[in-house]
């Protein structure tokens, strides 16, 4: 009798994980970045999208490794609906920023968040690289600090792409 009540319980709390972890995430701030170019890009206009919005410094080597790994993500999904907006911190200095994404002819929107809103707005970014991919409904669905698996971002990305 005590294995049949474990049993079910444990069954039960597998019900719940279940439900909690396929739950849709937090949704994703709106957001207007400032492109390199001067666009006002708006999160919401990237809405049908898969999207990565990435932290990041000139001066974080986490960063700068990351740099081609995310320029080749995003020219082998592209076509299928994925976009990325390199987020600069506030406190790297423009010149930098645009040195950097000249140089290394980032083919992805590149933003300047010259006060910090964008940062705040995505809870208080501080620590680069720090990522956020969201799915075509706007909806958080993973967050990324640091290094990452790059075969499980992969997994994610084309299962969002594909849903």
């Amino acid at each position: 009798m005590k294995k049949l009540v474990a049993l079910a319980l444990l069954a039960g709390l597998g019900g719940i994980g279940a439900w909690f972890f396929t739950a849709p995430g937090p949704k994703a701030p709106e957001v207007t970045f400032s492109t390199l170019s001067g666009k006002q890009l708006p999160l919401s206009e990237l809405r049908g999208k898969v999207v990565l919005v990435k932290f990041w410094a000139t001066n974080c080597v986490s960063c700068v490794a990351q740099m081609p790994d995310n320029i080749e993500n995003y020219e082998k999904y592209r076509s299928q609906g994925f976009e990325l907006v390199a987020v600069a911190m506030q406190y790297d200095p423009a010149n930098y920023v645009i040195n950097f994404a000249e140089t290394r002819r980032l083919p992805f929107p590149v933003a300047l968040d010259t006060v910090g809103a964008a940062a705040k707005a995505f809870g208080d970014v501080k620590l680069t690289p720090t990522a956020f991919l969201i799915d075509k409904n706007g909806q958080i669905l993973k967050r990324y600090l640091g290094q990452y698996d790059k075969q499980e971002f992969r997994r994610t990305l084309e299962k969002a792409l594909a849903g």
